[in-house]
């Protein structure tokens, strides 16, 4: 069940591939997480009214929750996705924060049941 949502405050992104991006970001959230893919969802949201350091200039902010322990992993984690969100939506990396979530299965539905 893991899910990597990114919000961004750039409001044109026509040009942006992002059915690319997203597949790109799940094969890589399932990689780092060593889970099948086939449970991973990811989220776009662009045009987001946001601030970073008190300017409007462009920022993202990602959410990747998991069932389970992330632990060490959002070291790696952290540095990976900052470059790729970086590279693909040219916003510096220091302008773009990630929250990680562990959470427990039972607080996690899917298909009628929970995970836990």
């Amino acid at each position: 069940m893991p899910l990597i949502k990114v919000q961004t405050s750039l409001a044109d992104t026509a040009a942006l591939d992002v059915e690319g991006l997203l597949k790109s970001l799940s094969a890589d959230l399932a990689r780092h997480l060593g889970k099948s893919e086939s449970y991973v969802m990811t989220a776009f949201e662009s045009g987001v009214p946001m601030t970073f350091a008190g300017t409007a200039e462009p920022t993202c902010f990602v959410e990747i929750k998991s069932v389970g322990t992330m632990g060490a992993k959002t070291k790696t984690m952290s540095a990976s996705f900052c470059q790729h969100l970086s590279d693909a939506l040219e916003i510096p990396a220091e302008r773009i924060y990630i929250e990680f979530a562990d959470t427990k299965g039972a607080m996690w539905g899917w298909n009628g049941q929970t995970f836990g």
